[in-house]
């Protein structure tokens, strides 16, 4: 019993120890945090392991829905140009300022395939402490699962191809924060399309009616800036000659006579004193 008691001391005498060695190596700030400078071989091995273990386990709890709809990686190939394509690439593209920075360094989907519950719980939960975000805060299932159908058909593609299926895509749109503002913007845009539209039709059939109604438009402008200049030059004349209307322009005054009976007059206007001006006319 004594021989075991002695072990058990020494082996927590040792766990005090290193964990006092962790926490001094960590409070000096000896180890390089930079990402220019890679882990020793150890270490990465290690966070390799682990990061591949997480996945994996969580990923195989993953029911993979049906994707064979071609439909279904066509819609995810505009959400990978739009959120992937910087960091992890595309057929033909060369390294990016973002991809060479990036440590770990993120994979080349155009060239190392991704199993696809692998692909869609990575894209949805991101990676702690790599670059990789978690789109799952922002992005519906649905969308992913297109993600992820899209990142089995990326390898196989040539630059060609990559960019007609971005091409014929859905483009940027996967039901996350950002689909109002932009669903909002899409109808302005095609509220605005339409009327061109129209304009553009209606030019064709009468010829000159586009360039004529843009006349009318400026002329319109015109007559209205006009009208409103004669208006205060008209006024700032009637003040000052006490011309204008007397039933609109002169100040008026009620009272109430005795027998209920209300009336109302115009102020009598205060004696004008000569300021060099000639009023009469």
């Amino acid at each position: 019993m004594k021989s075991i008691s002695g072990i058990l001391k020494s082996a927590c005498v040792l766990l005090i120890l290193v964990a006092l060695g962790a926490g001094v190596f960590i409070w000096s700030g000896v180890y390089n945090i930079g990402a220019d400078d890679p882990h020793m071989r150890t270490t990465y091995a290690l966070l390799e392991t682990l990061r591949d273990r997480s996945i994996g386990i969580r990923a195989s709890k993953l029911t993979v829905p049906d994707l064979s709809d071609p439909a279904k990686a066509l819609q995810g190939a505009g959400n990978y140009n739009a959120m992937c394509v910087g960091c992890h690439l595309a057929p033909g593209m060369v390294e990016s300022e973002l991809s060479k920075g990036l440590y770990p360094a993120p994979p080349n989907l155009s060239k190392y395939p991704v199993e696809l519950a692998q692909a869609f719980w990575v894209i949805k939960h991101g990676i702690k402490a790599s670059g990789m975000p978690a789109w799952g805060k922002s992005m519906e299932d649905a969308y992913i699962w297109n993600m992820a159908a899209f990142l089995q058909k990326l390898p196989t593609l040539d630059a060609k191809q990559y960019q007609a299926m971005v091409a014929n895509s859905g483009g940027h749109s996967h039901g996350g924060g950002e689909s109002g503002h932009e669903h909002e913007h899409e109808a302005s845009t095609d509220s605005e399309d339409t009327h061109d539209a129209h304009e553009g039709a209606h030019s064709h059939e009468t010829g000159e009616a586009v360039e004529h109604n843009g006349s009318d438009s400026d002329h319109h402008h015109d007559d209205a800036a006009m009208q409103a200049k004669e208006s205060i030059a008209n006024a700032q004349t009637a003040e000052a000659h006490g011309h204008g209307d007397s039933s609109k322009d002169q100040a008026m005054t009620t009272h109430t006579h005795a027998d209920g009976t209300v009336e109302s007059h115009p102020v009598k206007p205060e004696v004008e004193t000569d300021d060099g001006h000639d009023h009469k006319h």
